[in-house]
């Protein structure tokens, strides 16, 4: 499957996969609301297997497993044996996490929000109790998934996580007919809690096991092998090593800011909504960079196991640009756009307004973690993970010290405590720039060049264009009334609101793309009809 073909299929799949996303937590929202007690406590619930899955996904599999099993495919039985052992070692290794962690939930809940009281904790510890088994099946899905795509079968692993949020919705909108929405955490029972949180777990469950259906696409022929030796695991566990302490760091700086966040009032933009600007921000980085950049990754990896290194600097210029054109785009839509898109996910204007801070905070990193996410990958290609560790490292720190820096500037009086989420995502972003820097720099050095200044000017050309455009999208949602138009009156105008100024920033930009005379364009608009229904 060619790279356009492959990024079509995965941005059809990821855009999907999204819209129903948004709608899952739209209606999560309805169910439990923005601010309450109740709705933090499932945040961070359901957030403590996010974030197993993140180390096994983002770390393990990302940096170490897609090229150890596109290299094992030149072994005589196609790799066959090689996935066995690791599917194996995967499996036990998982279901032992899933059963400590799901043992240790209260002392988990306590040490993510040790600022809740006493009620909302227990609340929380019941909420982990039922979320916590999906760190087995979030494990399995992220390990076929990334099987799959070494071996170049896209579209499952993008496609599947639709049904996911489908299952989700269902089980919300029957947890709203049987007991209301907006449901404050003095009114919760044993009931509510299995019908809130056993839905989420049922999601990721369905969701696992479409995957598999698929497996035989794949060619190879896997049963359980516990000889472990032999076949290269001995590599993947120095490999992962590093990875491991770098997605560990990445994680001991996110229990940092959960911390700080605990301290939030009821009523502020606290966990939960720190949690859906998040989801916004991911949204264009989902369907942007991910469906682009995996295929690219696989091919770049083909390139450096070959040694081809000019391929591999032409590869990484080539995807970067790429990348750069949309999601420069997406950051000047999504900029002026923020309130009427937070509104989606609030239940008044001024909850909008509060959580449209937090996501501007978090945009500023939107376009160096595209990058980053090319530069990053190109370690894990000539199996380096020791350098990204520390890289990533420095990140971490700088996290650590400005949302150290934040909580103290909120208990000091020098910012409100309304605005403390908002603070802790701005010093993200500073760290995520920092990173991308120092991690240009590195690859610089490893490579010898890696024609940095094409790919600036390429940079730089979009940002010129996307200035008109973002000046056009805030005229356009100043005409529609600004904070107290339409826009902002309700959910689906919210929806309505961010097309309406989305579409004005789409056109305006590629408008003075043309006049720049930029050559991605006509690849970039290739591209995008392959994504669009009826695409070829």
């Amino acid at each position: 499957m060619s790279i356009g073909r492959a990024s079509a299929l995965i941005g059809a799949g990821t855009i999907i996969s999204r819209v129903t996303g948004l709608l899952r937590t739209i209606v999560l929202v309805w169910a439990v609301g923005a601010t309450t007690a109740g709705g933090n406590a499932f945040a961070v619930a359901n957030q403590l297997p996010n974030n197993i899955y993140a180390i096994i996904s983002v770390g393990l599999l990302s940096a170490v497993v897609v090229p150890q099993i596109v290299k094992a495919a030149a072994h005589d039985d196609g790799g066959s044996a090689f996935v066995s052992k690791l599917f194996t070692l995967g499996t036990v290794v998982l279901l032992g996490t899933a059963a400590v962690a799901t043992v240790a939930a209260p002392w988990l809940v306590v040490f993510y929000a040790p600022d809740y009281g006493p009620e909302q904790q227990a609340l929380a510890t019941a909420f982990a109790y039922w979320c916590l088994p999906q760190i087995l099946f979030y494990g399995l899905f992220a390990l076929v998934g990334e099987a799959l795509n070494a071996r170049r079968v896209y579209g499952p692993y993008t496609w599947a996580p639709i049904v996911n949020n489908v299952v989700s919705i269902a089980g919300f909108l029957v947890f709203i007919w049987l007991f209301g929405a907006g449901t404050a955490s003095t009114q919760w029972s044993p009931e509510m809690i299995a019908v809130l949180a056993g839905t989420a777990t049922l999601g990721i469950v369905v969701q696992t096991g479409i995957l598999f259906l698929f497996w035989r696409k794949t060619g190879m022929h896997v049963r359980p092998d516990f000889r472990w030796r032999g076949v290269g695991l001995g590599q993947i566990g120095r490999l992962a090593g590093w990875t491991f302490l770098m997605v560990l760091a990445g994680q001991l700086a996110g229990v940092v800011q959960s911390r700080v966040m605990s301290q939030i009032p009821e009523g502020d933009p606290g966990f939960f909504v720190a949690g859906n600007a998040w989801l916004i921000f991911m949204l264009p980085y989902s369907i942007i960079v991910l469906s682009i950049g995996t295929p690219y990754f696989t091919q770049l990896s083909e390139h450096a196991g070959a040694g081809r290194d000019d391929d591999v600097r032409a590869d990484v210029g080539r995807s970067i640009r790429t990348l750069g054109l949309f999601i420069v785009a997406a950051t000047a839509a999504l900029a002026v756009a923020a309130v009427p898109m937070s509104r989606i996910f609030t239940n008044s204007r001024e909850e909008a307004v509060g959580a449209a801070g937090v996501l501007l905070c978090y945009l500023v990193s939107l376009i160096p973690l595209a990058v980053l996410f090319v530069i990053q990958r190109t370690f894990y290609a000539y199996d380096d993970t020791r350098t990204p560790f520390f890289f990533t490292l420095g990140q971490c720190v700088i996290v650590v010290l400005t949302a150290l820096a934040a909580s103290w500037a909120a208990g000091a009086g020098v910012i409100e405590m309304a605005q403390l989420a908002a603070a802790v995502a701005l010093g993200q972003s500073f760290a995520s720039v920092c990173q991308v820097i120092a991690a240009t720099w590195l690859l610089q050095r490893r490579l010898g060049g890696l024609r940095i200044g094409s790919w600036m000017l390429a940079l730089g050309r979009f940002a010129l264009a996307a200035l008109p455009a973002a000046g056009a999208g805030w005229l356009t949602f100043q005409l529609l009334g600004g904070t107290g138009g339409w826009t902002v009156s309700d959910k689906l105008l919210g929806v309505l609101g961010a097309a309406v100024i989305g579409v004005v920033v789409l056109v305006v930009y590629v408008a003075f793309l043309a006049l720049l005379r930029a050559p991605e364009l006509s690849a970039a608009m290739t591209l995008a009809r392959r994504v669009l229904p009826g695409g070829r």
